[in-house]
């Protein structure tokens, strides 16, 4: 990319440009987008990220909501592996794309849970277990192990540093009609993934009927390969701006 805006902001020139609104997953938070965040906005896109609390699947709804209320124009909802559940539960009027990032989509009436745990882990993946208080942490090695092992030493450091756990009722929740059934879907499935079986994936993006993009990156490829994401992004950017 060169930098320039990209030809497709010409189809709107009387409306408000595409928005784009990231959601982070479970054990990260916002700055996980970074690199995309800051390729998109290189390319003249406009781009948010909502910091949702990880509490209950209803919170993170709504502060996705309140996330979007923050914009103007129509909106891409991008969502990485638990925040597809949250992207899919997410109902609002200006939501013309929903993008998913190795990420979970429960069809109705399904909990997070239940798609997540529908094919064997990987032999790397982590035993997820609550504490005490009902928080499930990652441990600091499956950040390596599984979670993005395709970044750097220094990035896993930074990763284990700053990670939010999840509440058990964030994936125990059954989900209402997902939006995915009614909205544009892109859905990008990560062969190397260690967290998410990418079988499961796969059978998600069918299910769906979903645009396919298939990688060989982690489960975090919006960190280890933010080109990828960036290009997904961009065509359901492009498509919303020229079908209205």
């Amino acid at each position: 990319m060169d930098g320039s805006v990209p030809k497709f902001w010409a189809v709107r020139p009387n409306l408000a440009p595409t928005t784009v609104v990231l959601v982070h997953g479970a054990w990260a938070d916002g700055s996980s987008w970074s690199q995309v965040i800051t390729d998109l906005r290189r390319t003249g896109i406009a781009v948010i990220a909502a910091p949702i609390p990880l509490t209950s699947l209803d919170d993170d709804v709504n502060a996705v909501l309140r996330t979007i209320d923050r914009t103007e124009g129509p909106v891409v909802l991008a969502g990485h592996a638990y925040a597809g559940g949250v992207i899919g539960a997410t109902r609002h009027r200006r939501v013309h794309a929903l993008v998913y990032v190795a990420a979970l989509a429960p069809d109705e009436g399904e909990t997070v849970a239940d798609v997540f745990y529908r094919n064997p882990p990987h032999p790397q993946a982590p035993e997820l277990l609550p504490d005490g208080g009902g928080w499930i942490w990652l441990p600091t090695n499956a950040f390596a192990d599984a979670f993005a092992q395709h970044a750097t030493a220094e990035q896993h450091a930074l990763l284990a540093a700053v990670q939010r756990p999840i509440a058990v009722p964030c994936i125990q929740k059954p989900v209402p009609r997902p939006g995915w059934k009614d909205t544009p879907t892109w859905f990008l499935i990560a062969e190397e993934d260690r967290m998410i079986n990418p079988d499961t994936q796969r059978f998600m993006a069918e299910r769906m009927n979903a645009s396919t993009n298939t990688h060989k990156v982690d489960h975090a490829p919006l960190i280890t390969r933010p080109q990828v994401v960036t290009e997904i992004l961009s065509e359901a950017v492009q498509s919303v701006a020229t079908s209205d």
